[in-house]
């Protein structure tokens, strides 16, 4: 069964659900098709009467939708509470600025006159992950809504109710049928969708894998495709850092959301002059964090999201060791009922380790050691990911200089204060193309039209 949504606090089933027939499939995307035909053709003004109505039920709804979040993937009430008020303020980001972002743009012809002009496209699926049940999809909601598009969503397995409780938040606040639909349904019916000629582009977030396999099925239809996929974010800390502010970060930039974040800091990349302290304290904070109920607010260690993601890191653990890293501490599972796996810090990975190149999604950093800032840039930069990264240091014009040098699609200078809604998010490499939120994300799936008035006689 593709959708079952487990506590992973005990391993306990909470409820399942049936895939969609193809001919309920196929019956959503006529409805869908169908319902662009009429939402193209509302005023920004309209549309944002609904995209700000759903913004308001998020934030009415906080605590409840936070609950479920924590029931089916083990997110931490707290930062579950969080991630369901900012996918609230995404939603009225976009109501309110949709129409700013697209209105027509002149341009200066040597003759007459012209403009661009942004119109939607139709229907965009929808592939979003289960490490932020909301905020994956608030992100895409918002902008290609209010841009005039519809649609159609698939979420992940262990995240049914989440997805049911957003598709019903929208409807809740007067989108008409077929504006956002969720669809429960397999990989091999999600193919089918991106091969329907009623689908005309495609946006995901997800792993590499994911990624290849969807942006392939998407060129071959010729259909314009967003990719946010995975990331190893360096997290460079040079001589002059102020450790009293860089490790509470260091640990939060690891440990948020147990880990399990795509922009997550991974590869900590410190000045000899500095390593032996960082290290040291780096170690205590991560010992010093404790398994409990995610829905106890006093709880600073969430499971991981489900049996089979623990297990799969403890793999890539065993295998790193195997290899030469060396465990600095945790490595291990958590001797309780859950999913739970101890905050773990590896050391002395060559390049020949697979854990030099393989993103880590839970609880395990990567410690590295660097002479100076050269070479803390090339080894950030001798990576096949480029989500994002951050550096640590006073001199912020240093800092500057070193993320204009890093190869990402976003640098943090003294935070990784990773997303607003008024900021793009996306990267490079393995970690995809497009960009979500701000300006950019809105402009993924529009059609950029030129329109050009001239008095001019045809040429001879």
């Amino acid at each position: 069964m593709t959708y079952q949504s487990t506590n992973p606090f005990n391993g306990v089933a909470v409820e399942s659900f049936n895939d969609m027939t193809d001919k309920e499939l196929d019956s959503a995307i006529a409805t869908a098709a169908a319902c662009f035909e009429t939402w193209r053709r509302k005023s920004y003004a309209e549309r944002a009467v609904i995209i700000a109505k759903a913004s308001a039920l998020m934030h009415s709804k906080a605590d409840s939708l936070a609950k479920t979040m924590t029931l089916e993937m083990g997110k931490r009430i707290g930062e579950a509470r969080g991630e369901v008020e900012f996918s609230s303020r995404i939603l009225a980001y976009y109501a309110k600025n949709a129409e700013r972002f697209l209105a027509p743009v002149k341009l200066n012809p040597t003759v007459g006159e012209a403009h661009m002009e942004s119109s939607p496209i139709g229907v965009i699926f929808g592939v979003e992950p289960w490490n932020f049940p909301y905020y994956q999809l608030a992100r895409i909601a918002g902008p290609h809504l209010m841009a005039g598009n519809v649609l159609v969503v698939k979420h992940a397995g262990i995240v049914p109710q989440c997805a049911i409780a957003f598709e019903k938040l929208l409807i809740e606040a007067g989108a008409p049928i077929g504006l956002y639909t969720n669809l429960l349904i397999s990989h091999e019916q999600a193919d089918k969708v991106v091969d329907d000629p009623r689908v005309k582009g495609v946006c995901l977030t997800g792993s590499v894998a994911a990624g290849q396999s969807v942006a392939a099925r998407a060129g071959r239809n010729l259909k314009i495709s967003s990719m946010e996929l995975g990331g190893s974010d360096a997290f460079i800390v040079l001589e002059d850092a102020d450790l009293d502010r860089t490790i509470p970060w260091a640990v939060w930039g690891r440990m948020y959301n147990t880990g399990q974040t795509c922009c997550a800091a991974k590869r900590f990349i410190v000045v000899e002059a500095l390593a032996d302290k960082f290290l040291a304290r780096f170690k205590a904070a991560f010992e010093a964090l404790k398994a409990g109920d995610p829905m106890d607010e006093k709880t600073t260690l969430g499971p991981l999201s489900s049996e089979a993601a623990l297990l799969q890191l403890l793999g890539q653990v065993k295998l790193a060791v195997d290899k030469g890293a060396k465990l600095v501490t945790g490595g291990k599972r958590i001797d309780r009922s859950g999913s739970y796996m101890e905050p773990t810090i590896l050391t002395d990975i060559k390049p020949g380790n697979p854990a030099f190149r393989d993103e880590f999604f839970g609880p395990v950093a990567m410690f590295f050691r660097v002479k100076d800032e050269d070479e803390a840039i090339a080894l950030a930069n001798d990576s096949d990911f480029g989500l994002g990264g951050s550096v640590w240091c006073k001199d912020i014009a240093r800092g500057k200089r070193v993320a204009s040098r890093v190869e990402t699609g976003m640098m943090f200078i003294n935070n990784i204060d990773w997303s607003d809604a008024e900021l793009p998010f996306g990267g490079i490499k393995n970690s995809g193309y497009g960009r979500e939120l701000g300006d950019m994300g809105i402009q993924e799936f529009v059609n950029k039209k030129l329109v050009r008035v001239a008095s001019m006689h045809a040429p001879a």
